[in-house]
This record gives structure tokens, C-alpha cells and sequence, in this order.
């Protein structure tokens, strides 16, 4: 096929991938790539094109196959956290569990300052109390005293709140 016969047919065959990719679950963007790959491997291949009785069928096979591929390279998603516990959850523990977040970190917000910065410190940013001295510019004792400070200050809280 030489290049203006392939011309004339390369929208309707480039549109045709498109629905293709779209039809199998590709969004708006990758569809468009699909389609684009699908009309670079046709010009590839454009001398051979007249040995084949449907070039659309071609087209919606290899659009079909090339989605395929591309999806199977995409990392897989992981459920986040959230979404696996209330899928295991009753909609009563769910919300208990909303309250029980908000109560703790309204709790998390009265801590003093200091304190609050080293709990996330050590228990969200996992540093260990000799990083933690040494960014702050203070002893290790007082990290573990501040810490222990905080600590205890919560579980008064909780003991408080469970009474």
C-alpha cells in the first residue's frame, strides 16, 4: 500500500483503535496511545497491508492486544487500608472508628507542642531517638522523657475516656 492510500484509510482505522480501546476499559488517554501505537505498527507494516482482507480487523486485534499489554505492565493496585477495613467492617464499627480517630487526634492536638512534634517523629517518621536528638538539638534523655511525657499523657486520656 503506498502512502496516500494508507493516508486516505489512517483516520477511520486510527478511530477504530480508539473504540477499541476504549470499548476494553482504557480511559481517554491511554486509549489515545493505543492508538496511536496501533497506526505507527500499520505504517510499519503499510507494504504488506493489501495481502489482508480486513485492515479493521487487524487494527481492533491488535488495539485489543496492545491494551492487554500495556494493562498487564501497570503495577497492581493495592487496596488501601481503609477500603480493606470496611469492606471486614460493619457500618456500627466503622463509625466508631471515625469517632475513635477524630477523639485521638483532637487528644494528639491539646499535647504540647514539643511532645506532639516528637511522638510523629518517632512514631510516624519511625527516626530513632538519636536522630531525633540530633535534628532537635537536644539530649537523648529528654527525647525519651518528652516521649514518655506524651505517652503517658494519652494513655491517661484513653483510661479516662474507657471509664
Amino acid at each position: 500500500m503506498d502512502k496516500s492510500a494508507f493516508e486516505l484509510n489512517a483516520r477511520s482505522w486510527r478511530e477504530k483503535a480508539l473504540e477499541v480501546s476504549l470499548h476494553y476499559g482504557a480511559g481517554k488517554d491511554e486509549a489515545e496511545d493505543i492508538a496511536q501505537d496501533v497506526m505507527l505498527r500499520l505504517w510499519q507494516m503499510h507494504d504488506e497491508l493489501e495481502q489482508y482482507r480486513s485492515i479493521e480487523a487487524i487494527v481492533a486485534l491488535m488495539a485489543k492486544h496492545l491494551l492487554r499489554n500495556h494493562q498487564r505492565r501497570k503495577p497492581s493496585e493495592t487496596l488501601d487500608e481503609a477500603i480493606v477495613v470496611s469492606l471486614n467492617t460493619s457500618p456500627h464499627e466503622e463509625l466508631e472508628n471515625k469517632e475513635n480517630d477524630e477523639w485521638l487526634s483532637a487528644k494528639l492536638q491539646q499535647l504540647p507542642t514539643t511532645q506532639r512534634t516528637l511522638l510523629y517523629m518517632r512514631q510516624v517518621e519511625r527516626k530513632s531517638h538519636e536522630e531525633i536528638a540530633t535534628l532537635l538539638g537536644i539530649e537523648i534523655t529528654s527525647v525519651s522523657t518528652l516521649l514518655a511525657r506524651a505517652r503517658r499523657t494519652l494513655l491517661e486520656e484513653i483510661k479516662r475516656r474507657n471509664k
